[in-house]
C-alpha cells in the first residue's frame, strides 16, 4: 500500500487562518465516523450539565479522533498511521479528552484480551485520567454495562472483549505482561525529557504496539518550560521534520504531527531585531488564539492577559516559562535578568560548518581554554581561532564528565546524554577524560598555530593532574597562562557579547554550548560583570569558563609561534 503523506508544509498559513492542522488524508470514512460518534456521545463528568463532548470539546481533538480511527483499513487489516503527536498549550483539556479517547479505543477494539495503556508522567496525572474515565463511564448507562473500573489498580475492564485499560505513571515495568498492546496514550512527554531511560521505554512501547497490526501510539504534550532535552527533544525534532515535508519519499514510521506553534516570524526575532531591542511579536495577544485550539473553553484571551501581566512583573524568566506553557514558545538560550546578555545573540552566530578541523584550517592563530574541577564537575575545553583575512573569531568546544555526575546530578543526565549523541561530549572517568583532552590539545599544538607564550588559559585550582596531561601533549610552561575566575575573565564577558552583536565571532553548532550559555548568570562586582561557577550555582558552565579563558588570550592579539609581552599581559594582572 502507498504510504500516506502526513506533511503539512503550509501549516503557518493554516494556523493564521484557524484551519485544521491535519492535512487532507484519504481516511477510511466509516471508521472515522464511528470513532467520532462514540467520542461525541461521551459526557464530561466534572462540568455543570455534563455536556456531550460533541458539544463541549475543541474541534482540534475531534479532528484528531477522526484521524486516529480513520487511519485503520478494516479490509486490508493495516494501520496507515502508527504514531500521533499533539503539541498543544496548557489549558487544552488534553488529559480529559485523552481519557475519552481511551474509552473509544476500547469500543472500537475487536481483539480479545488486549491491553491499552494510559501513561502519565506522575501518579497524580494518571489518577486524574483514571478519575475522568470512571466519571465518563458513570454518566452513561451503556458504558456502565460495558466497562468495570477497578480502583485498587487503576484498571478498566471491557466486559465484552475481556480487554483492559491500564492507567499508570510512566515506568518501564508497566510493560511487563502486556501480551497484546493495541493502544498507548502518553501524556506530557516534555516532563519526561530529563529521564535517562525515556527513549528506551518509548522503543519498548513501539515494539509492543508493532506486535498487533492495529497498534497505535498517541502522544499529547505541552512545550517544555526548559530547553527541550532527551526523548522530548528528539521526538519533537522528528515530528517537525515530518510536518515540514523533509521525509517525503523516505521510509519512516508513519506519523501524524499536530503541532500548535506560532509561525516562525512571530515566535522568533532576527539577530538585528534582538540588537535593537524589538519586542517579540508573540507578545501581541491578537496571535494567541492561533495556538489555543480550546480558546474560550474556559480560558479566554482576557484571562491570559491578566496572567501574562502578572508574570511580566516577575522578570524575563517568568515570561519565558509562561510563553512556553501557554503559547508553545520553545525556550533556548532565552533572556533572563541575571543571564549573560550575549545569550540573546548566541544562536544567531552559529557556523554549521565549523568543526575543529575547519577552525584550524581557517585560522592564523589559535588559543585554548581549559576548565575542570572535582569528579562532580564537568571538564571543559575551548579552542578559539582568529580567521585569516577577516580576523573574525571562531570557537569550537568540547566537554567531559565522570560517570559519577550521572548519579549525583540526575537532573542533567538526559542533557549530557544528548551532548554525547551530538559528539560534543563524552562520559569518561577523570583520568581517561584528561587523556582524551590532551589528545585534542596535541592536535592543536601540532598545527603550529599556538603562540609561544600565553597560548592556553587554565584555572590552576585543583588542576595538578590536568597540568601533567597538558605537558604530555606538548604544551610548554611558557604556553600556560594561569587565569583565576572572576576579574581575570571579566573582559571576555564584555568582549564576546560585543563580538556577537557586531557579528565578528562565530561558534560551532553545539547544543552543549547553547545549554551552558543559557546556564550562565552574571554577578556585578564593582564595575565588572563576572560569570563564575559560584554565581551559576549547581548549573554547569565549565565549557563556557574555558571559552572565556580562550577569549582572554585571543584578545591580546597574539601571533602564532610569537611571544606576547608588555602591556597586553598587564591587562589581567
Amino acid at each position: 500500500m502507498t504510504p500516506w503523506d502526513t506533511s503539512c508544509p503550509d501549516w503557518e498559513d493554516r494556523i493564521r487562518s484557524g484551519a485544521s492542522l491535519i492535512p487532507d488524508l484519504p481516511l477510511f470514512e466509516d471508521e472515522a465516523d464511528i470513532g467520532l460518534a462514540f467520542f461525541d456521545e461521551i459526557r464530561l463528568p466534572d462540568v455543570p450539565g455534563n455536556p456531550r463532548l460533541g458539544e463541549a470539546s475543541g474541534q482540534w481533538f475531534r479532528d484528531l479522533v477522526r484521524a486516529v480511527f480513520g487511519s485503520w483499513d478494516p479490509v486490508a487489516k493495516a494501520r496507515m498511521i502508527r504514531d500521533f503527536f499533539a503539541l498543544v498549550p496548557k489549558g487544552s483539556s488534553k488529559t480529559t479528552y485523552s481519557a475519552a479517547l481511551m474509552l473509544v479505543a476500547m469500543l472500537m477494539n475487536f481483539r480479545p484480551r488486549a491491553t491499552a495503556l494510559f501513561l502519565g508522567e506522575t501518579q497524580a496525572v494518571a489518577d486524574r485520567a483514571y478519575e475522568q474515565a470512571v466519571g465518563m463511564i458513570e454518566e452513561s448507562p451503556d458504558l456502565r454495562r460495558r466497562f468495570k473500573p477497578r480502583d485498587y489498580d487503576k484498571t478498566i475492564e471491557d466486559l465484552v472483549t475481556k480487554s483492559e485499560i491500564m492507567i499508570a505513571s510512566f515506568d518501564l515495568k508497566i510493560l511487563t505482561g502486556a501480551m497484546a498492546l493495541i493502544f498507548v496514550l502518553l501524556d506530557e512527554l516534555h516532563l519526561l525529557g530529563k529521564r535517562a531511560h525515556t527513549s528506551r521505554v518509548l522503543r519498548q512501547i513501539r515494539g509492543g504496539l508493532d506486535k498487533t497490526e492495529e497498534g497505535v501510539l498517541v502522544i499529547t504534550t505541552t512545550q517544555s518550560d526548559e530547553a527541550p532535552t532527551g526523548a522530548f527533544k528528539s521526538e519533537l525534532k522528528f515530528v517537525r521534520n515530518v510536518r515540514d515535508g523533509l521525509y517525503r519519499g523516505k521510509i519512516i514510521r508513519p506519523t501524524l504531527p499536530l503541532l500548535y506553534e506560532l509561525p516562525r516570524d512571530v515566535a522568533t526575532l532576527t539577530r538585528e531585531e534582538r540588537k535593537l531591542g524589538v519586542e517579540p511579536r508573540w507578545m501581541n495577544p491578537a496571535c494567541w488564539p492561533w495556538v489555543m485550539p480550546n480558546i474560550n473553553r474556559p480560558i479566554t484571551v482576557a484571562s491570559m492577559l491578566a496572567d501574562f501581566a502578572s508574570e511580566r512583573e516577575k522578570g524575563e524568566e517568568a515570561v519565558e516559562v509562561w510563553a512556553s506553557q501557554h503559547l508553545n514558545i520553545e525556550i533556548g538560550t532565552g533572556t533572563r535578568d541575571d543571564g549573560w546578555s550575549g545569550a540573546d545573540l548566541w544562536d544567531a552566530q552559529v557556523d554549521e560548518k565549523l568543526s575543529l578541523e575547519a577552525l584550524l584550517e581557517r585560522s592564523e592563530v589559535v588559543t585554548i581554554g581549559v576548565d575542570g574541577g572535582g569528579r562532580d564537575d564537568l571538564l571543559g575545553l575551548a579552542v578559539m581561532g582568529r580567521e585569516r583575512d577577516t580576523r573574525h573569531w571562531l570557537s569550537w568546544c568540547y566537554g567531559w564528565a565522570d560517570p559519577v555526575v550521572l548519579q549525583r546530578r540526575k537532573d542533567i543526565a538526559a542533557q549530557l546524554e544528548d551532548f554525547v549523541k551530538e559528539e560534543s561530549f563524552k562520559i569518561l572517568d577523570i583520568a581517561a577524560a584528561h587523556a582524551d583532552l590532551a589528545s585534542i590539545v596535541a592536535r592543536v599544538v601540532a598545527s603550529g598555530l599556538l603562540p609561544e607564550k600565553n597560548a592556553l588559559g587554565i584555572d590552576p585550582n585543583r588542576a595538578a593532574a590536568l597540568f601533567e596531561a597538558l605537558f604530555g601533549a606538548g604544551v610548554t610552561d611558557d604556553m600556560l597562562r594561569r587565569l583565576l575566575q572572576g576579574p581575570a575573565l571579566a573582559p571576555a564577558v564584555y568582549g564576546l557579547d560585543i563580538k556577537l552583536a557586531d557579528a565578528t565571532y562565530f561558534h560551532a553548532d553545539q547544543a552543549l554550548m547553547t545549554w551552558v550559555v543559557g546556564n550562565a548568570k552574571v554577578e556585578q562586582r564593582g564595575n565588572a560583570d563576572m560569570i563564575t561557577k559560584q554565581v551559576a550555582g549547581r548549573a554547569k558552565i565549565d565549557p563556557m569558563i574555558a571559552l572565556l579563558q580562550a577569549a582572554i588570550l585571543m584578545s591580546w592579539n597574539p601571533s602564532a609561534g610569537m611571544l606576547v609581552t608588555g602591556a597586553d599581559i598587564l591587562t589581567v594582572i
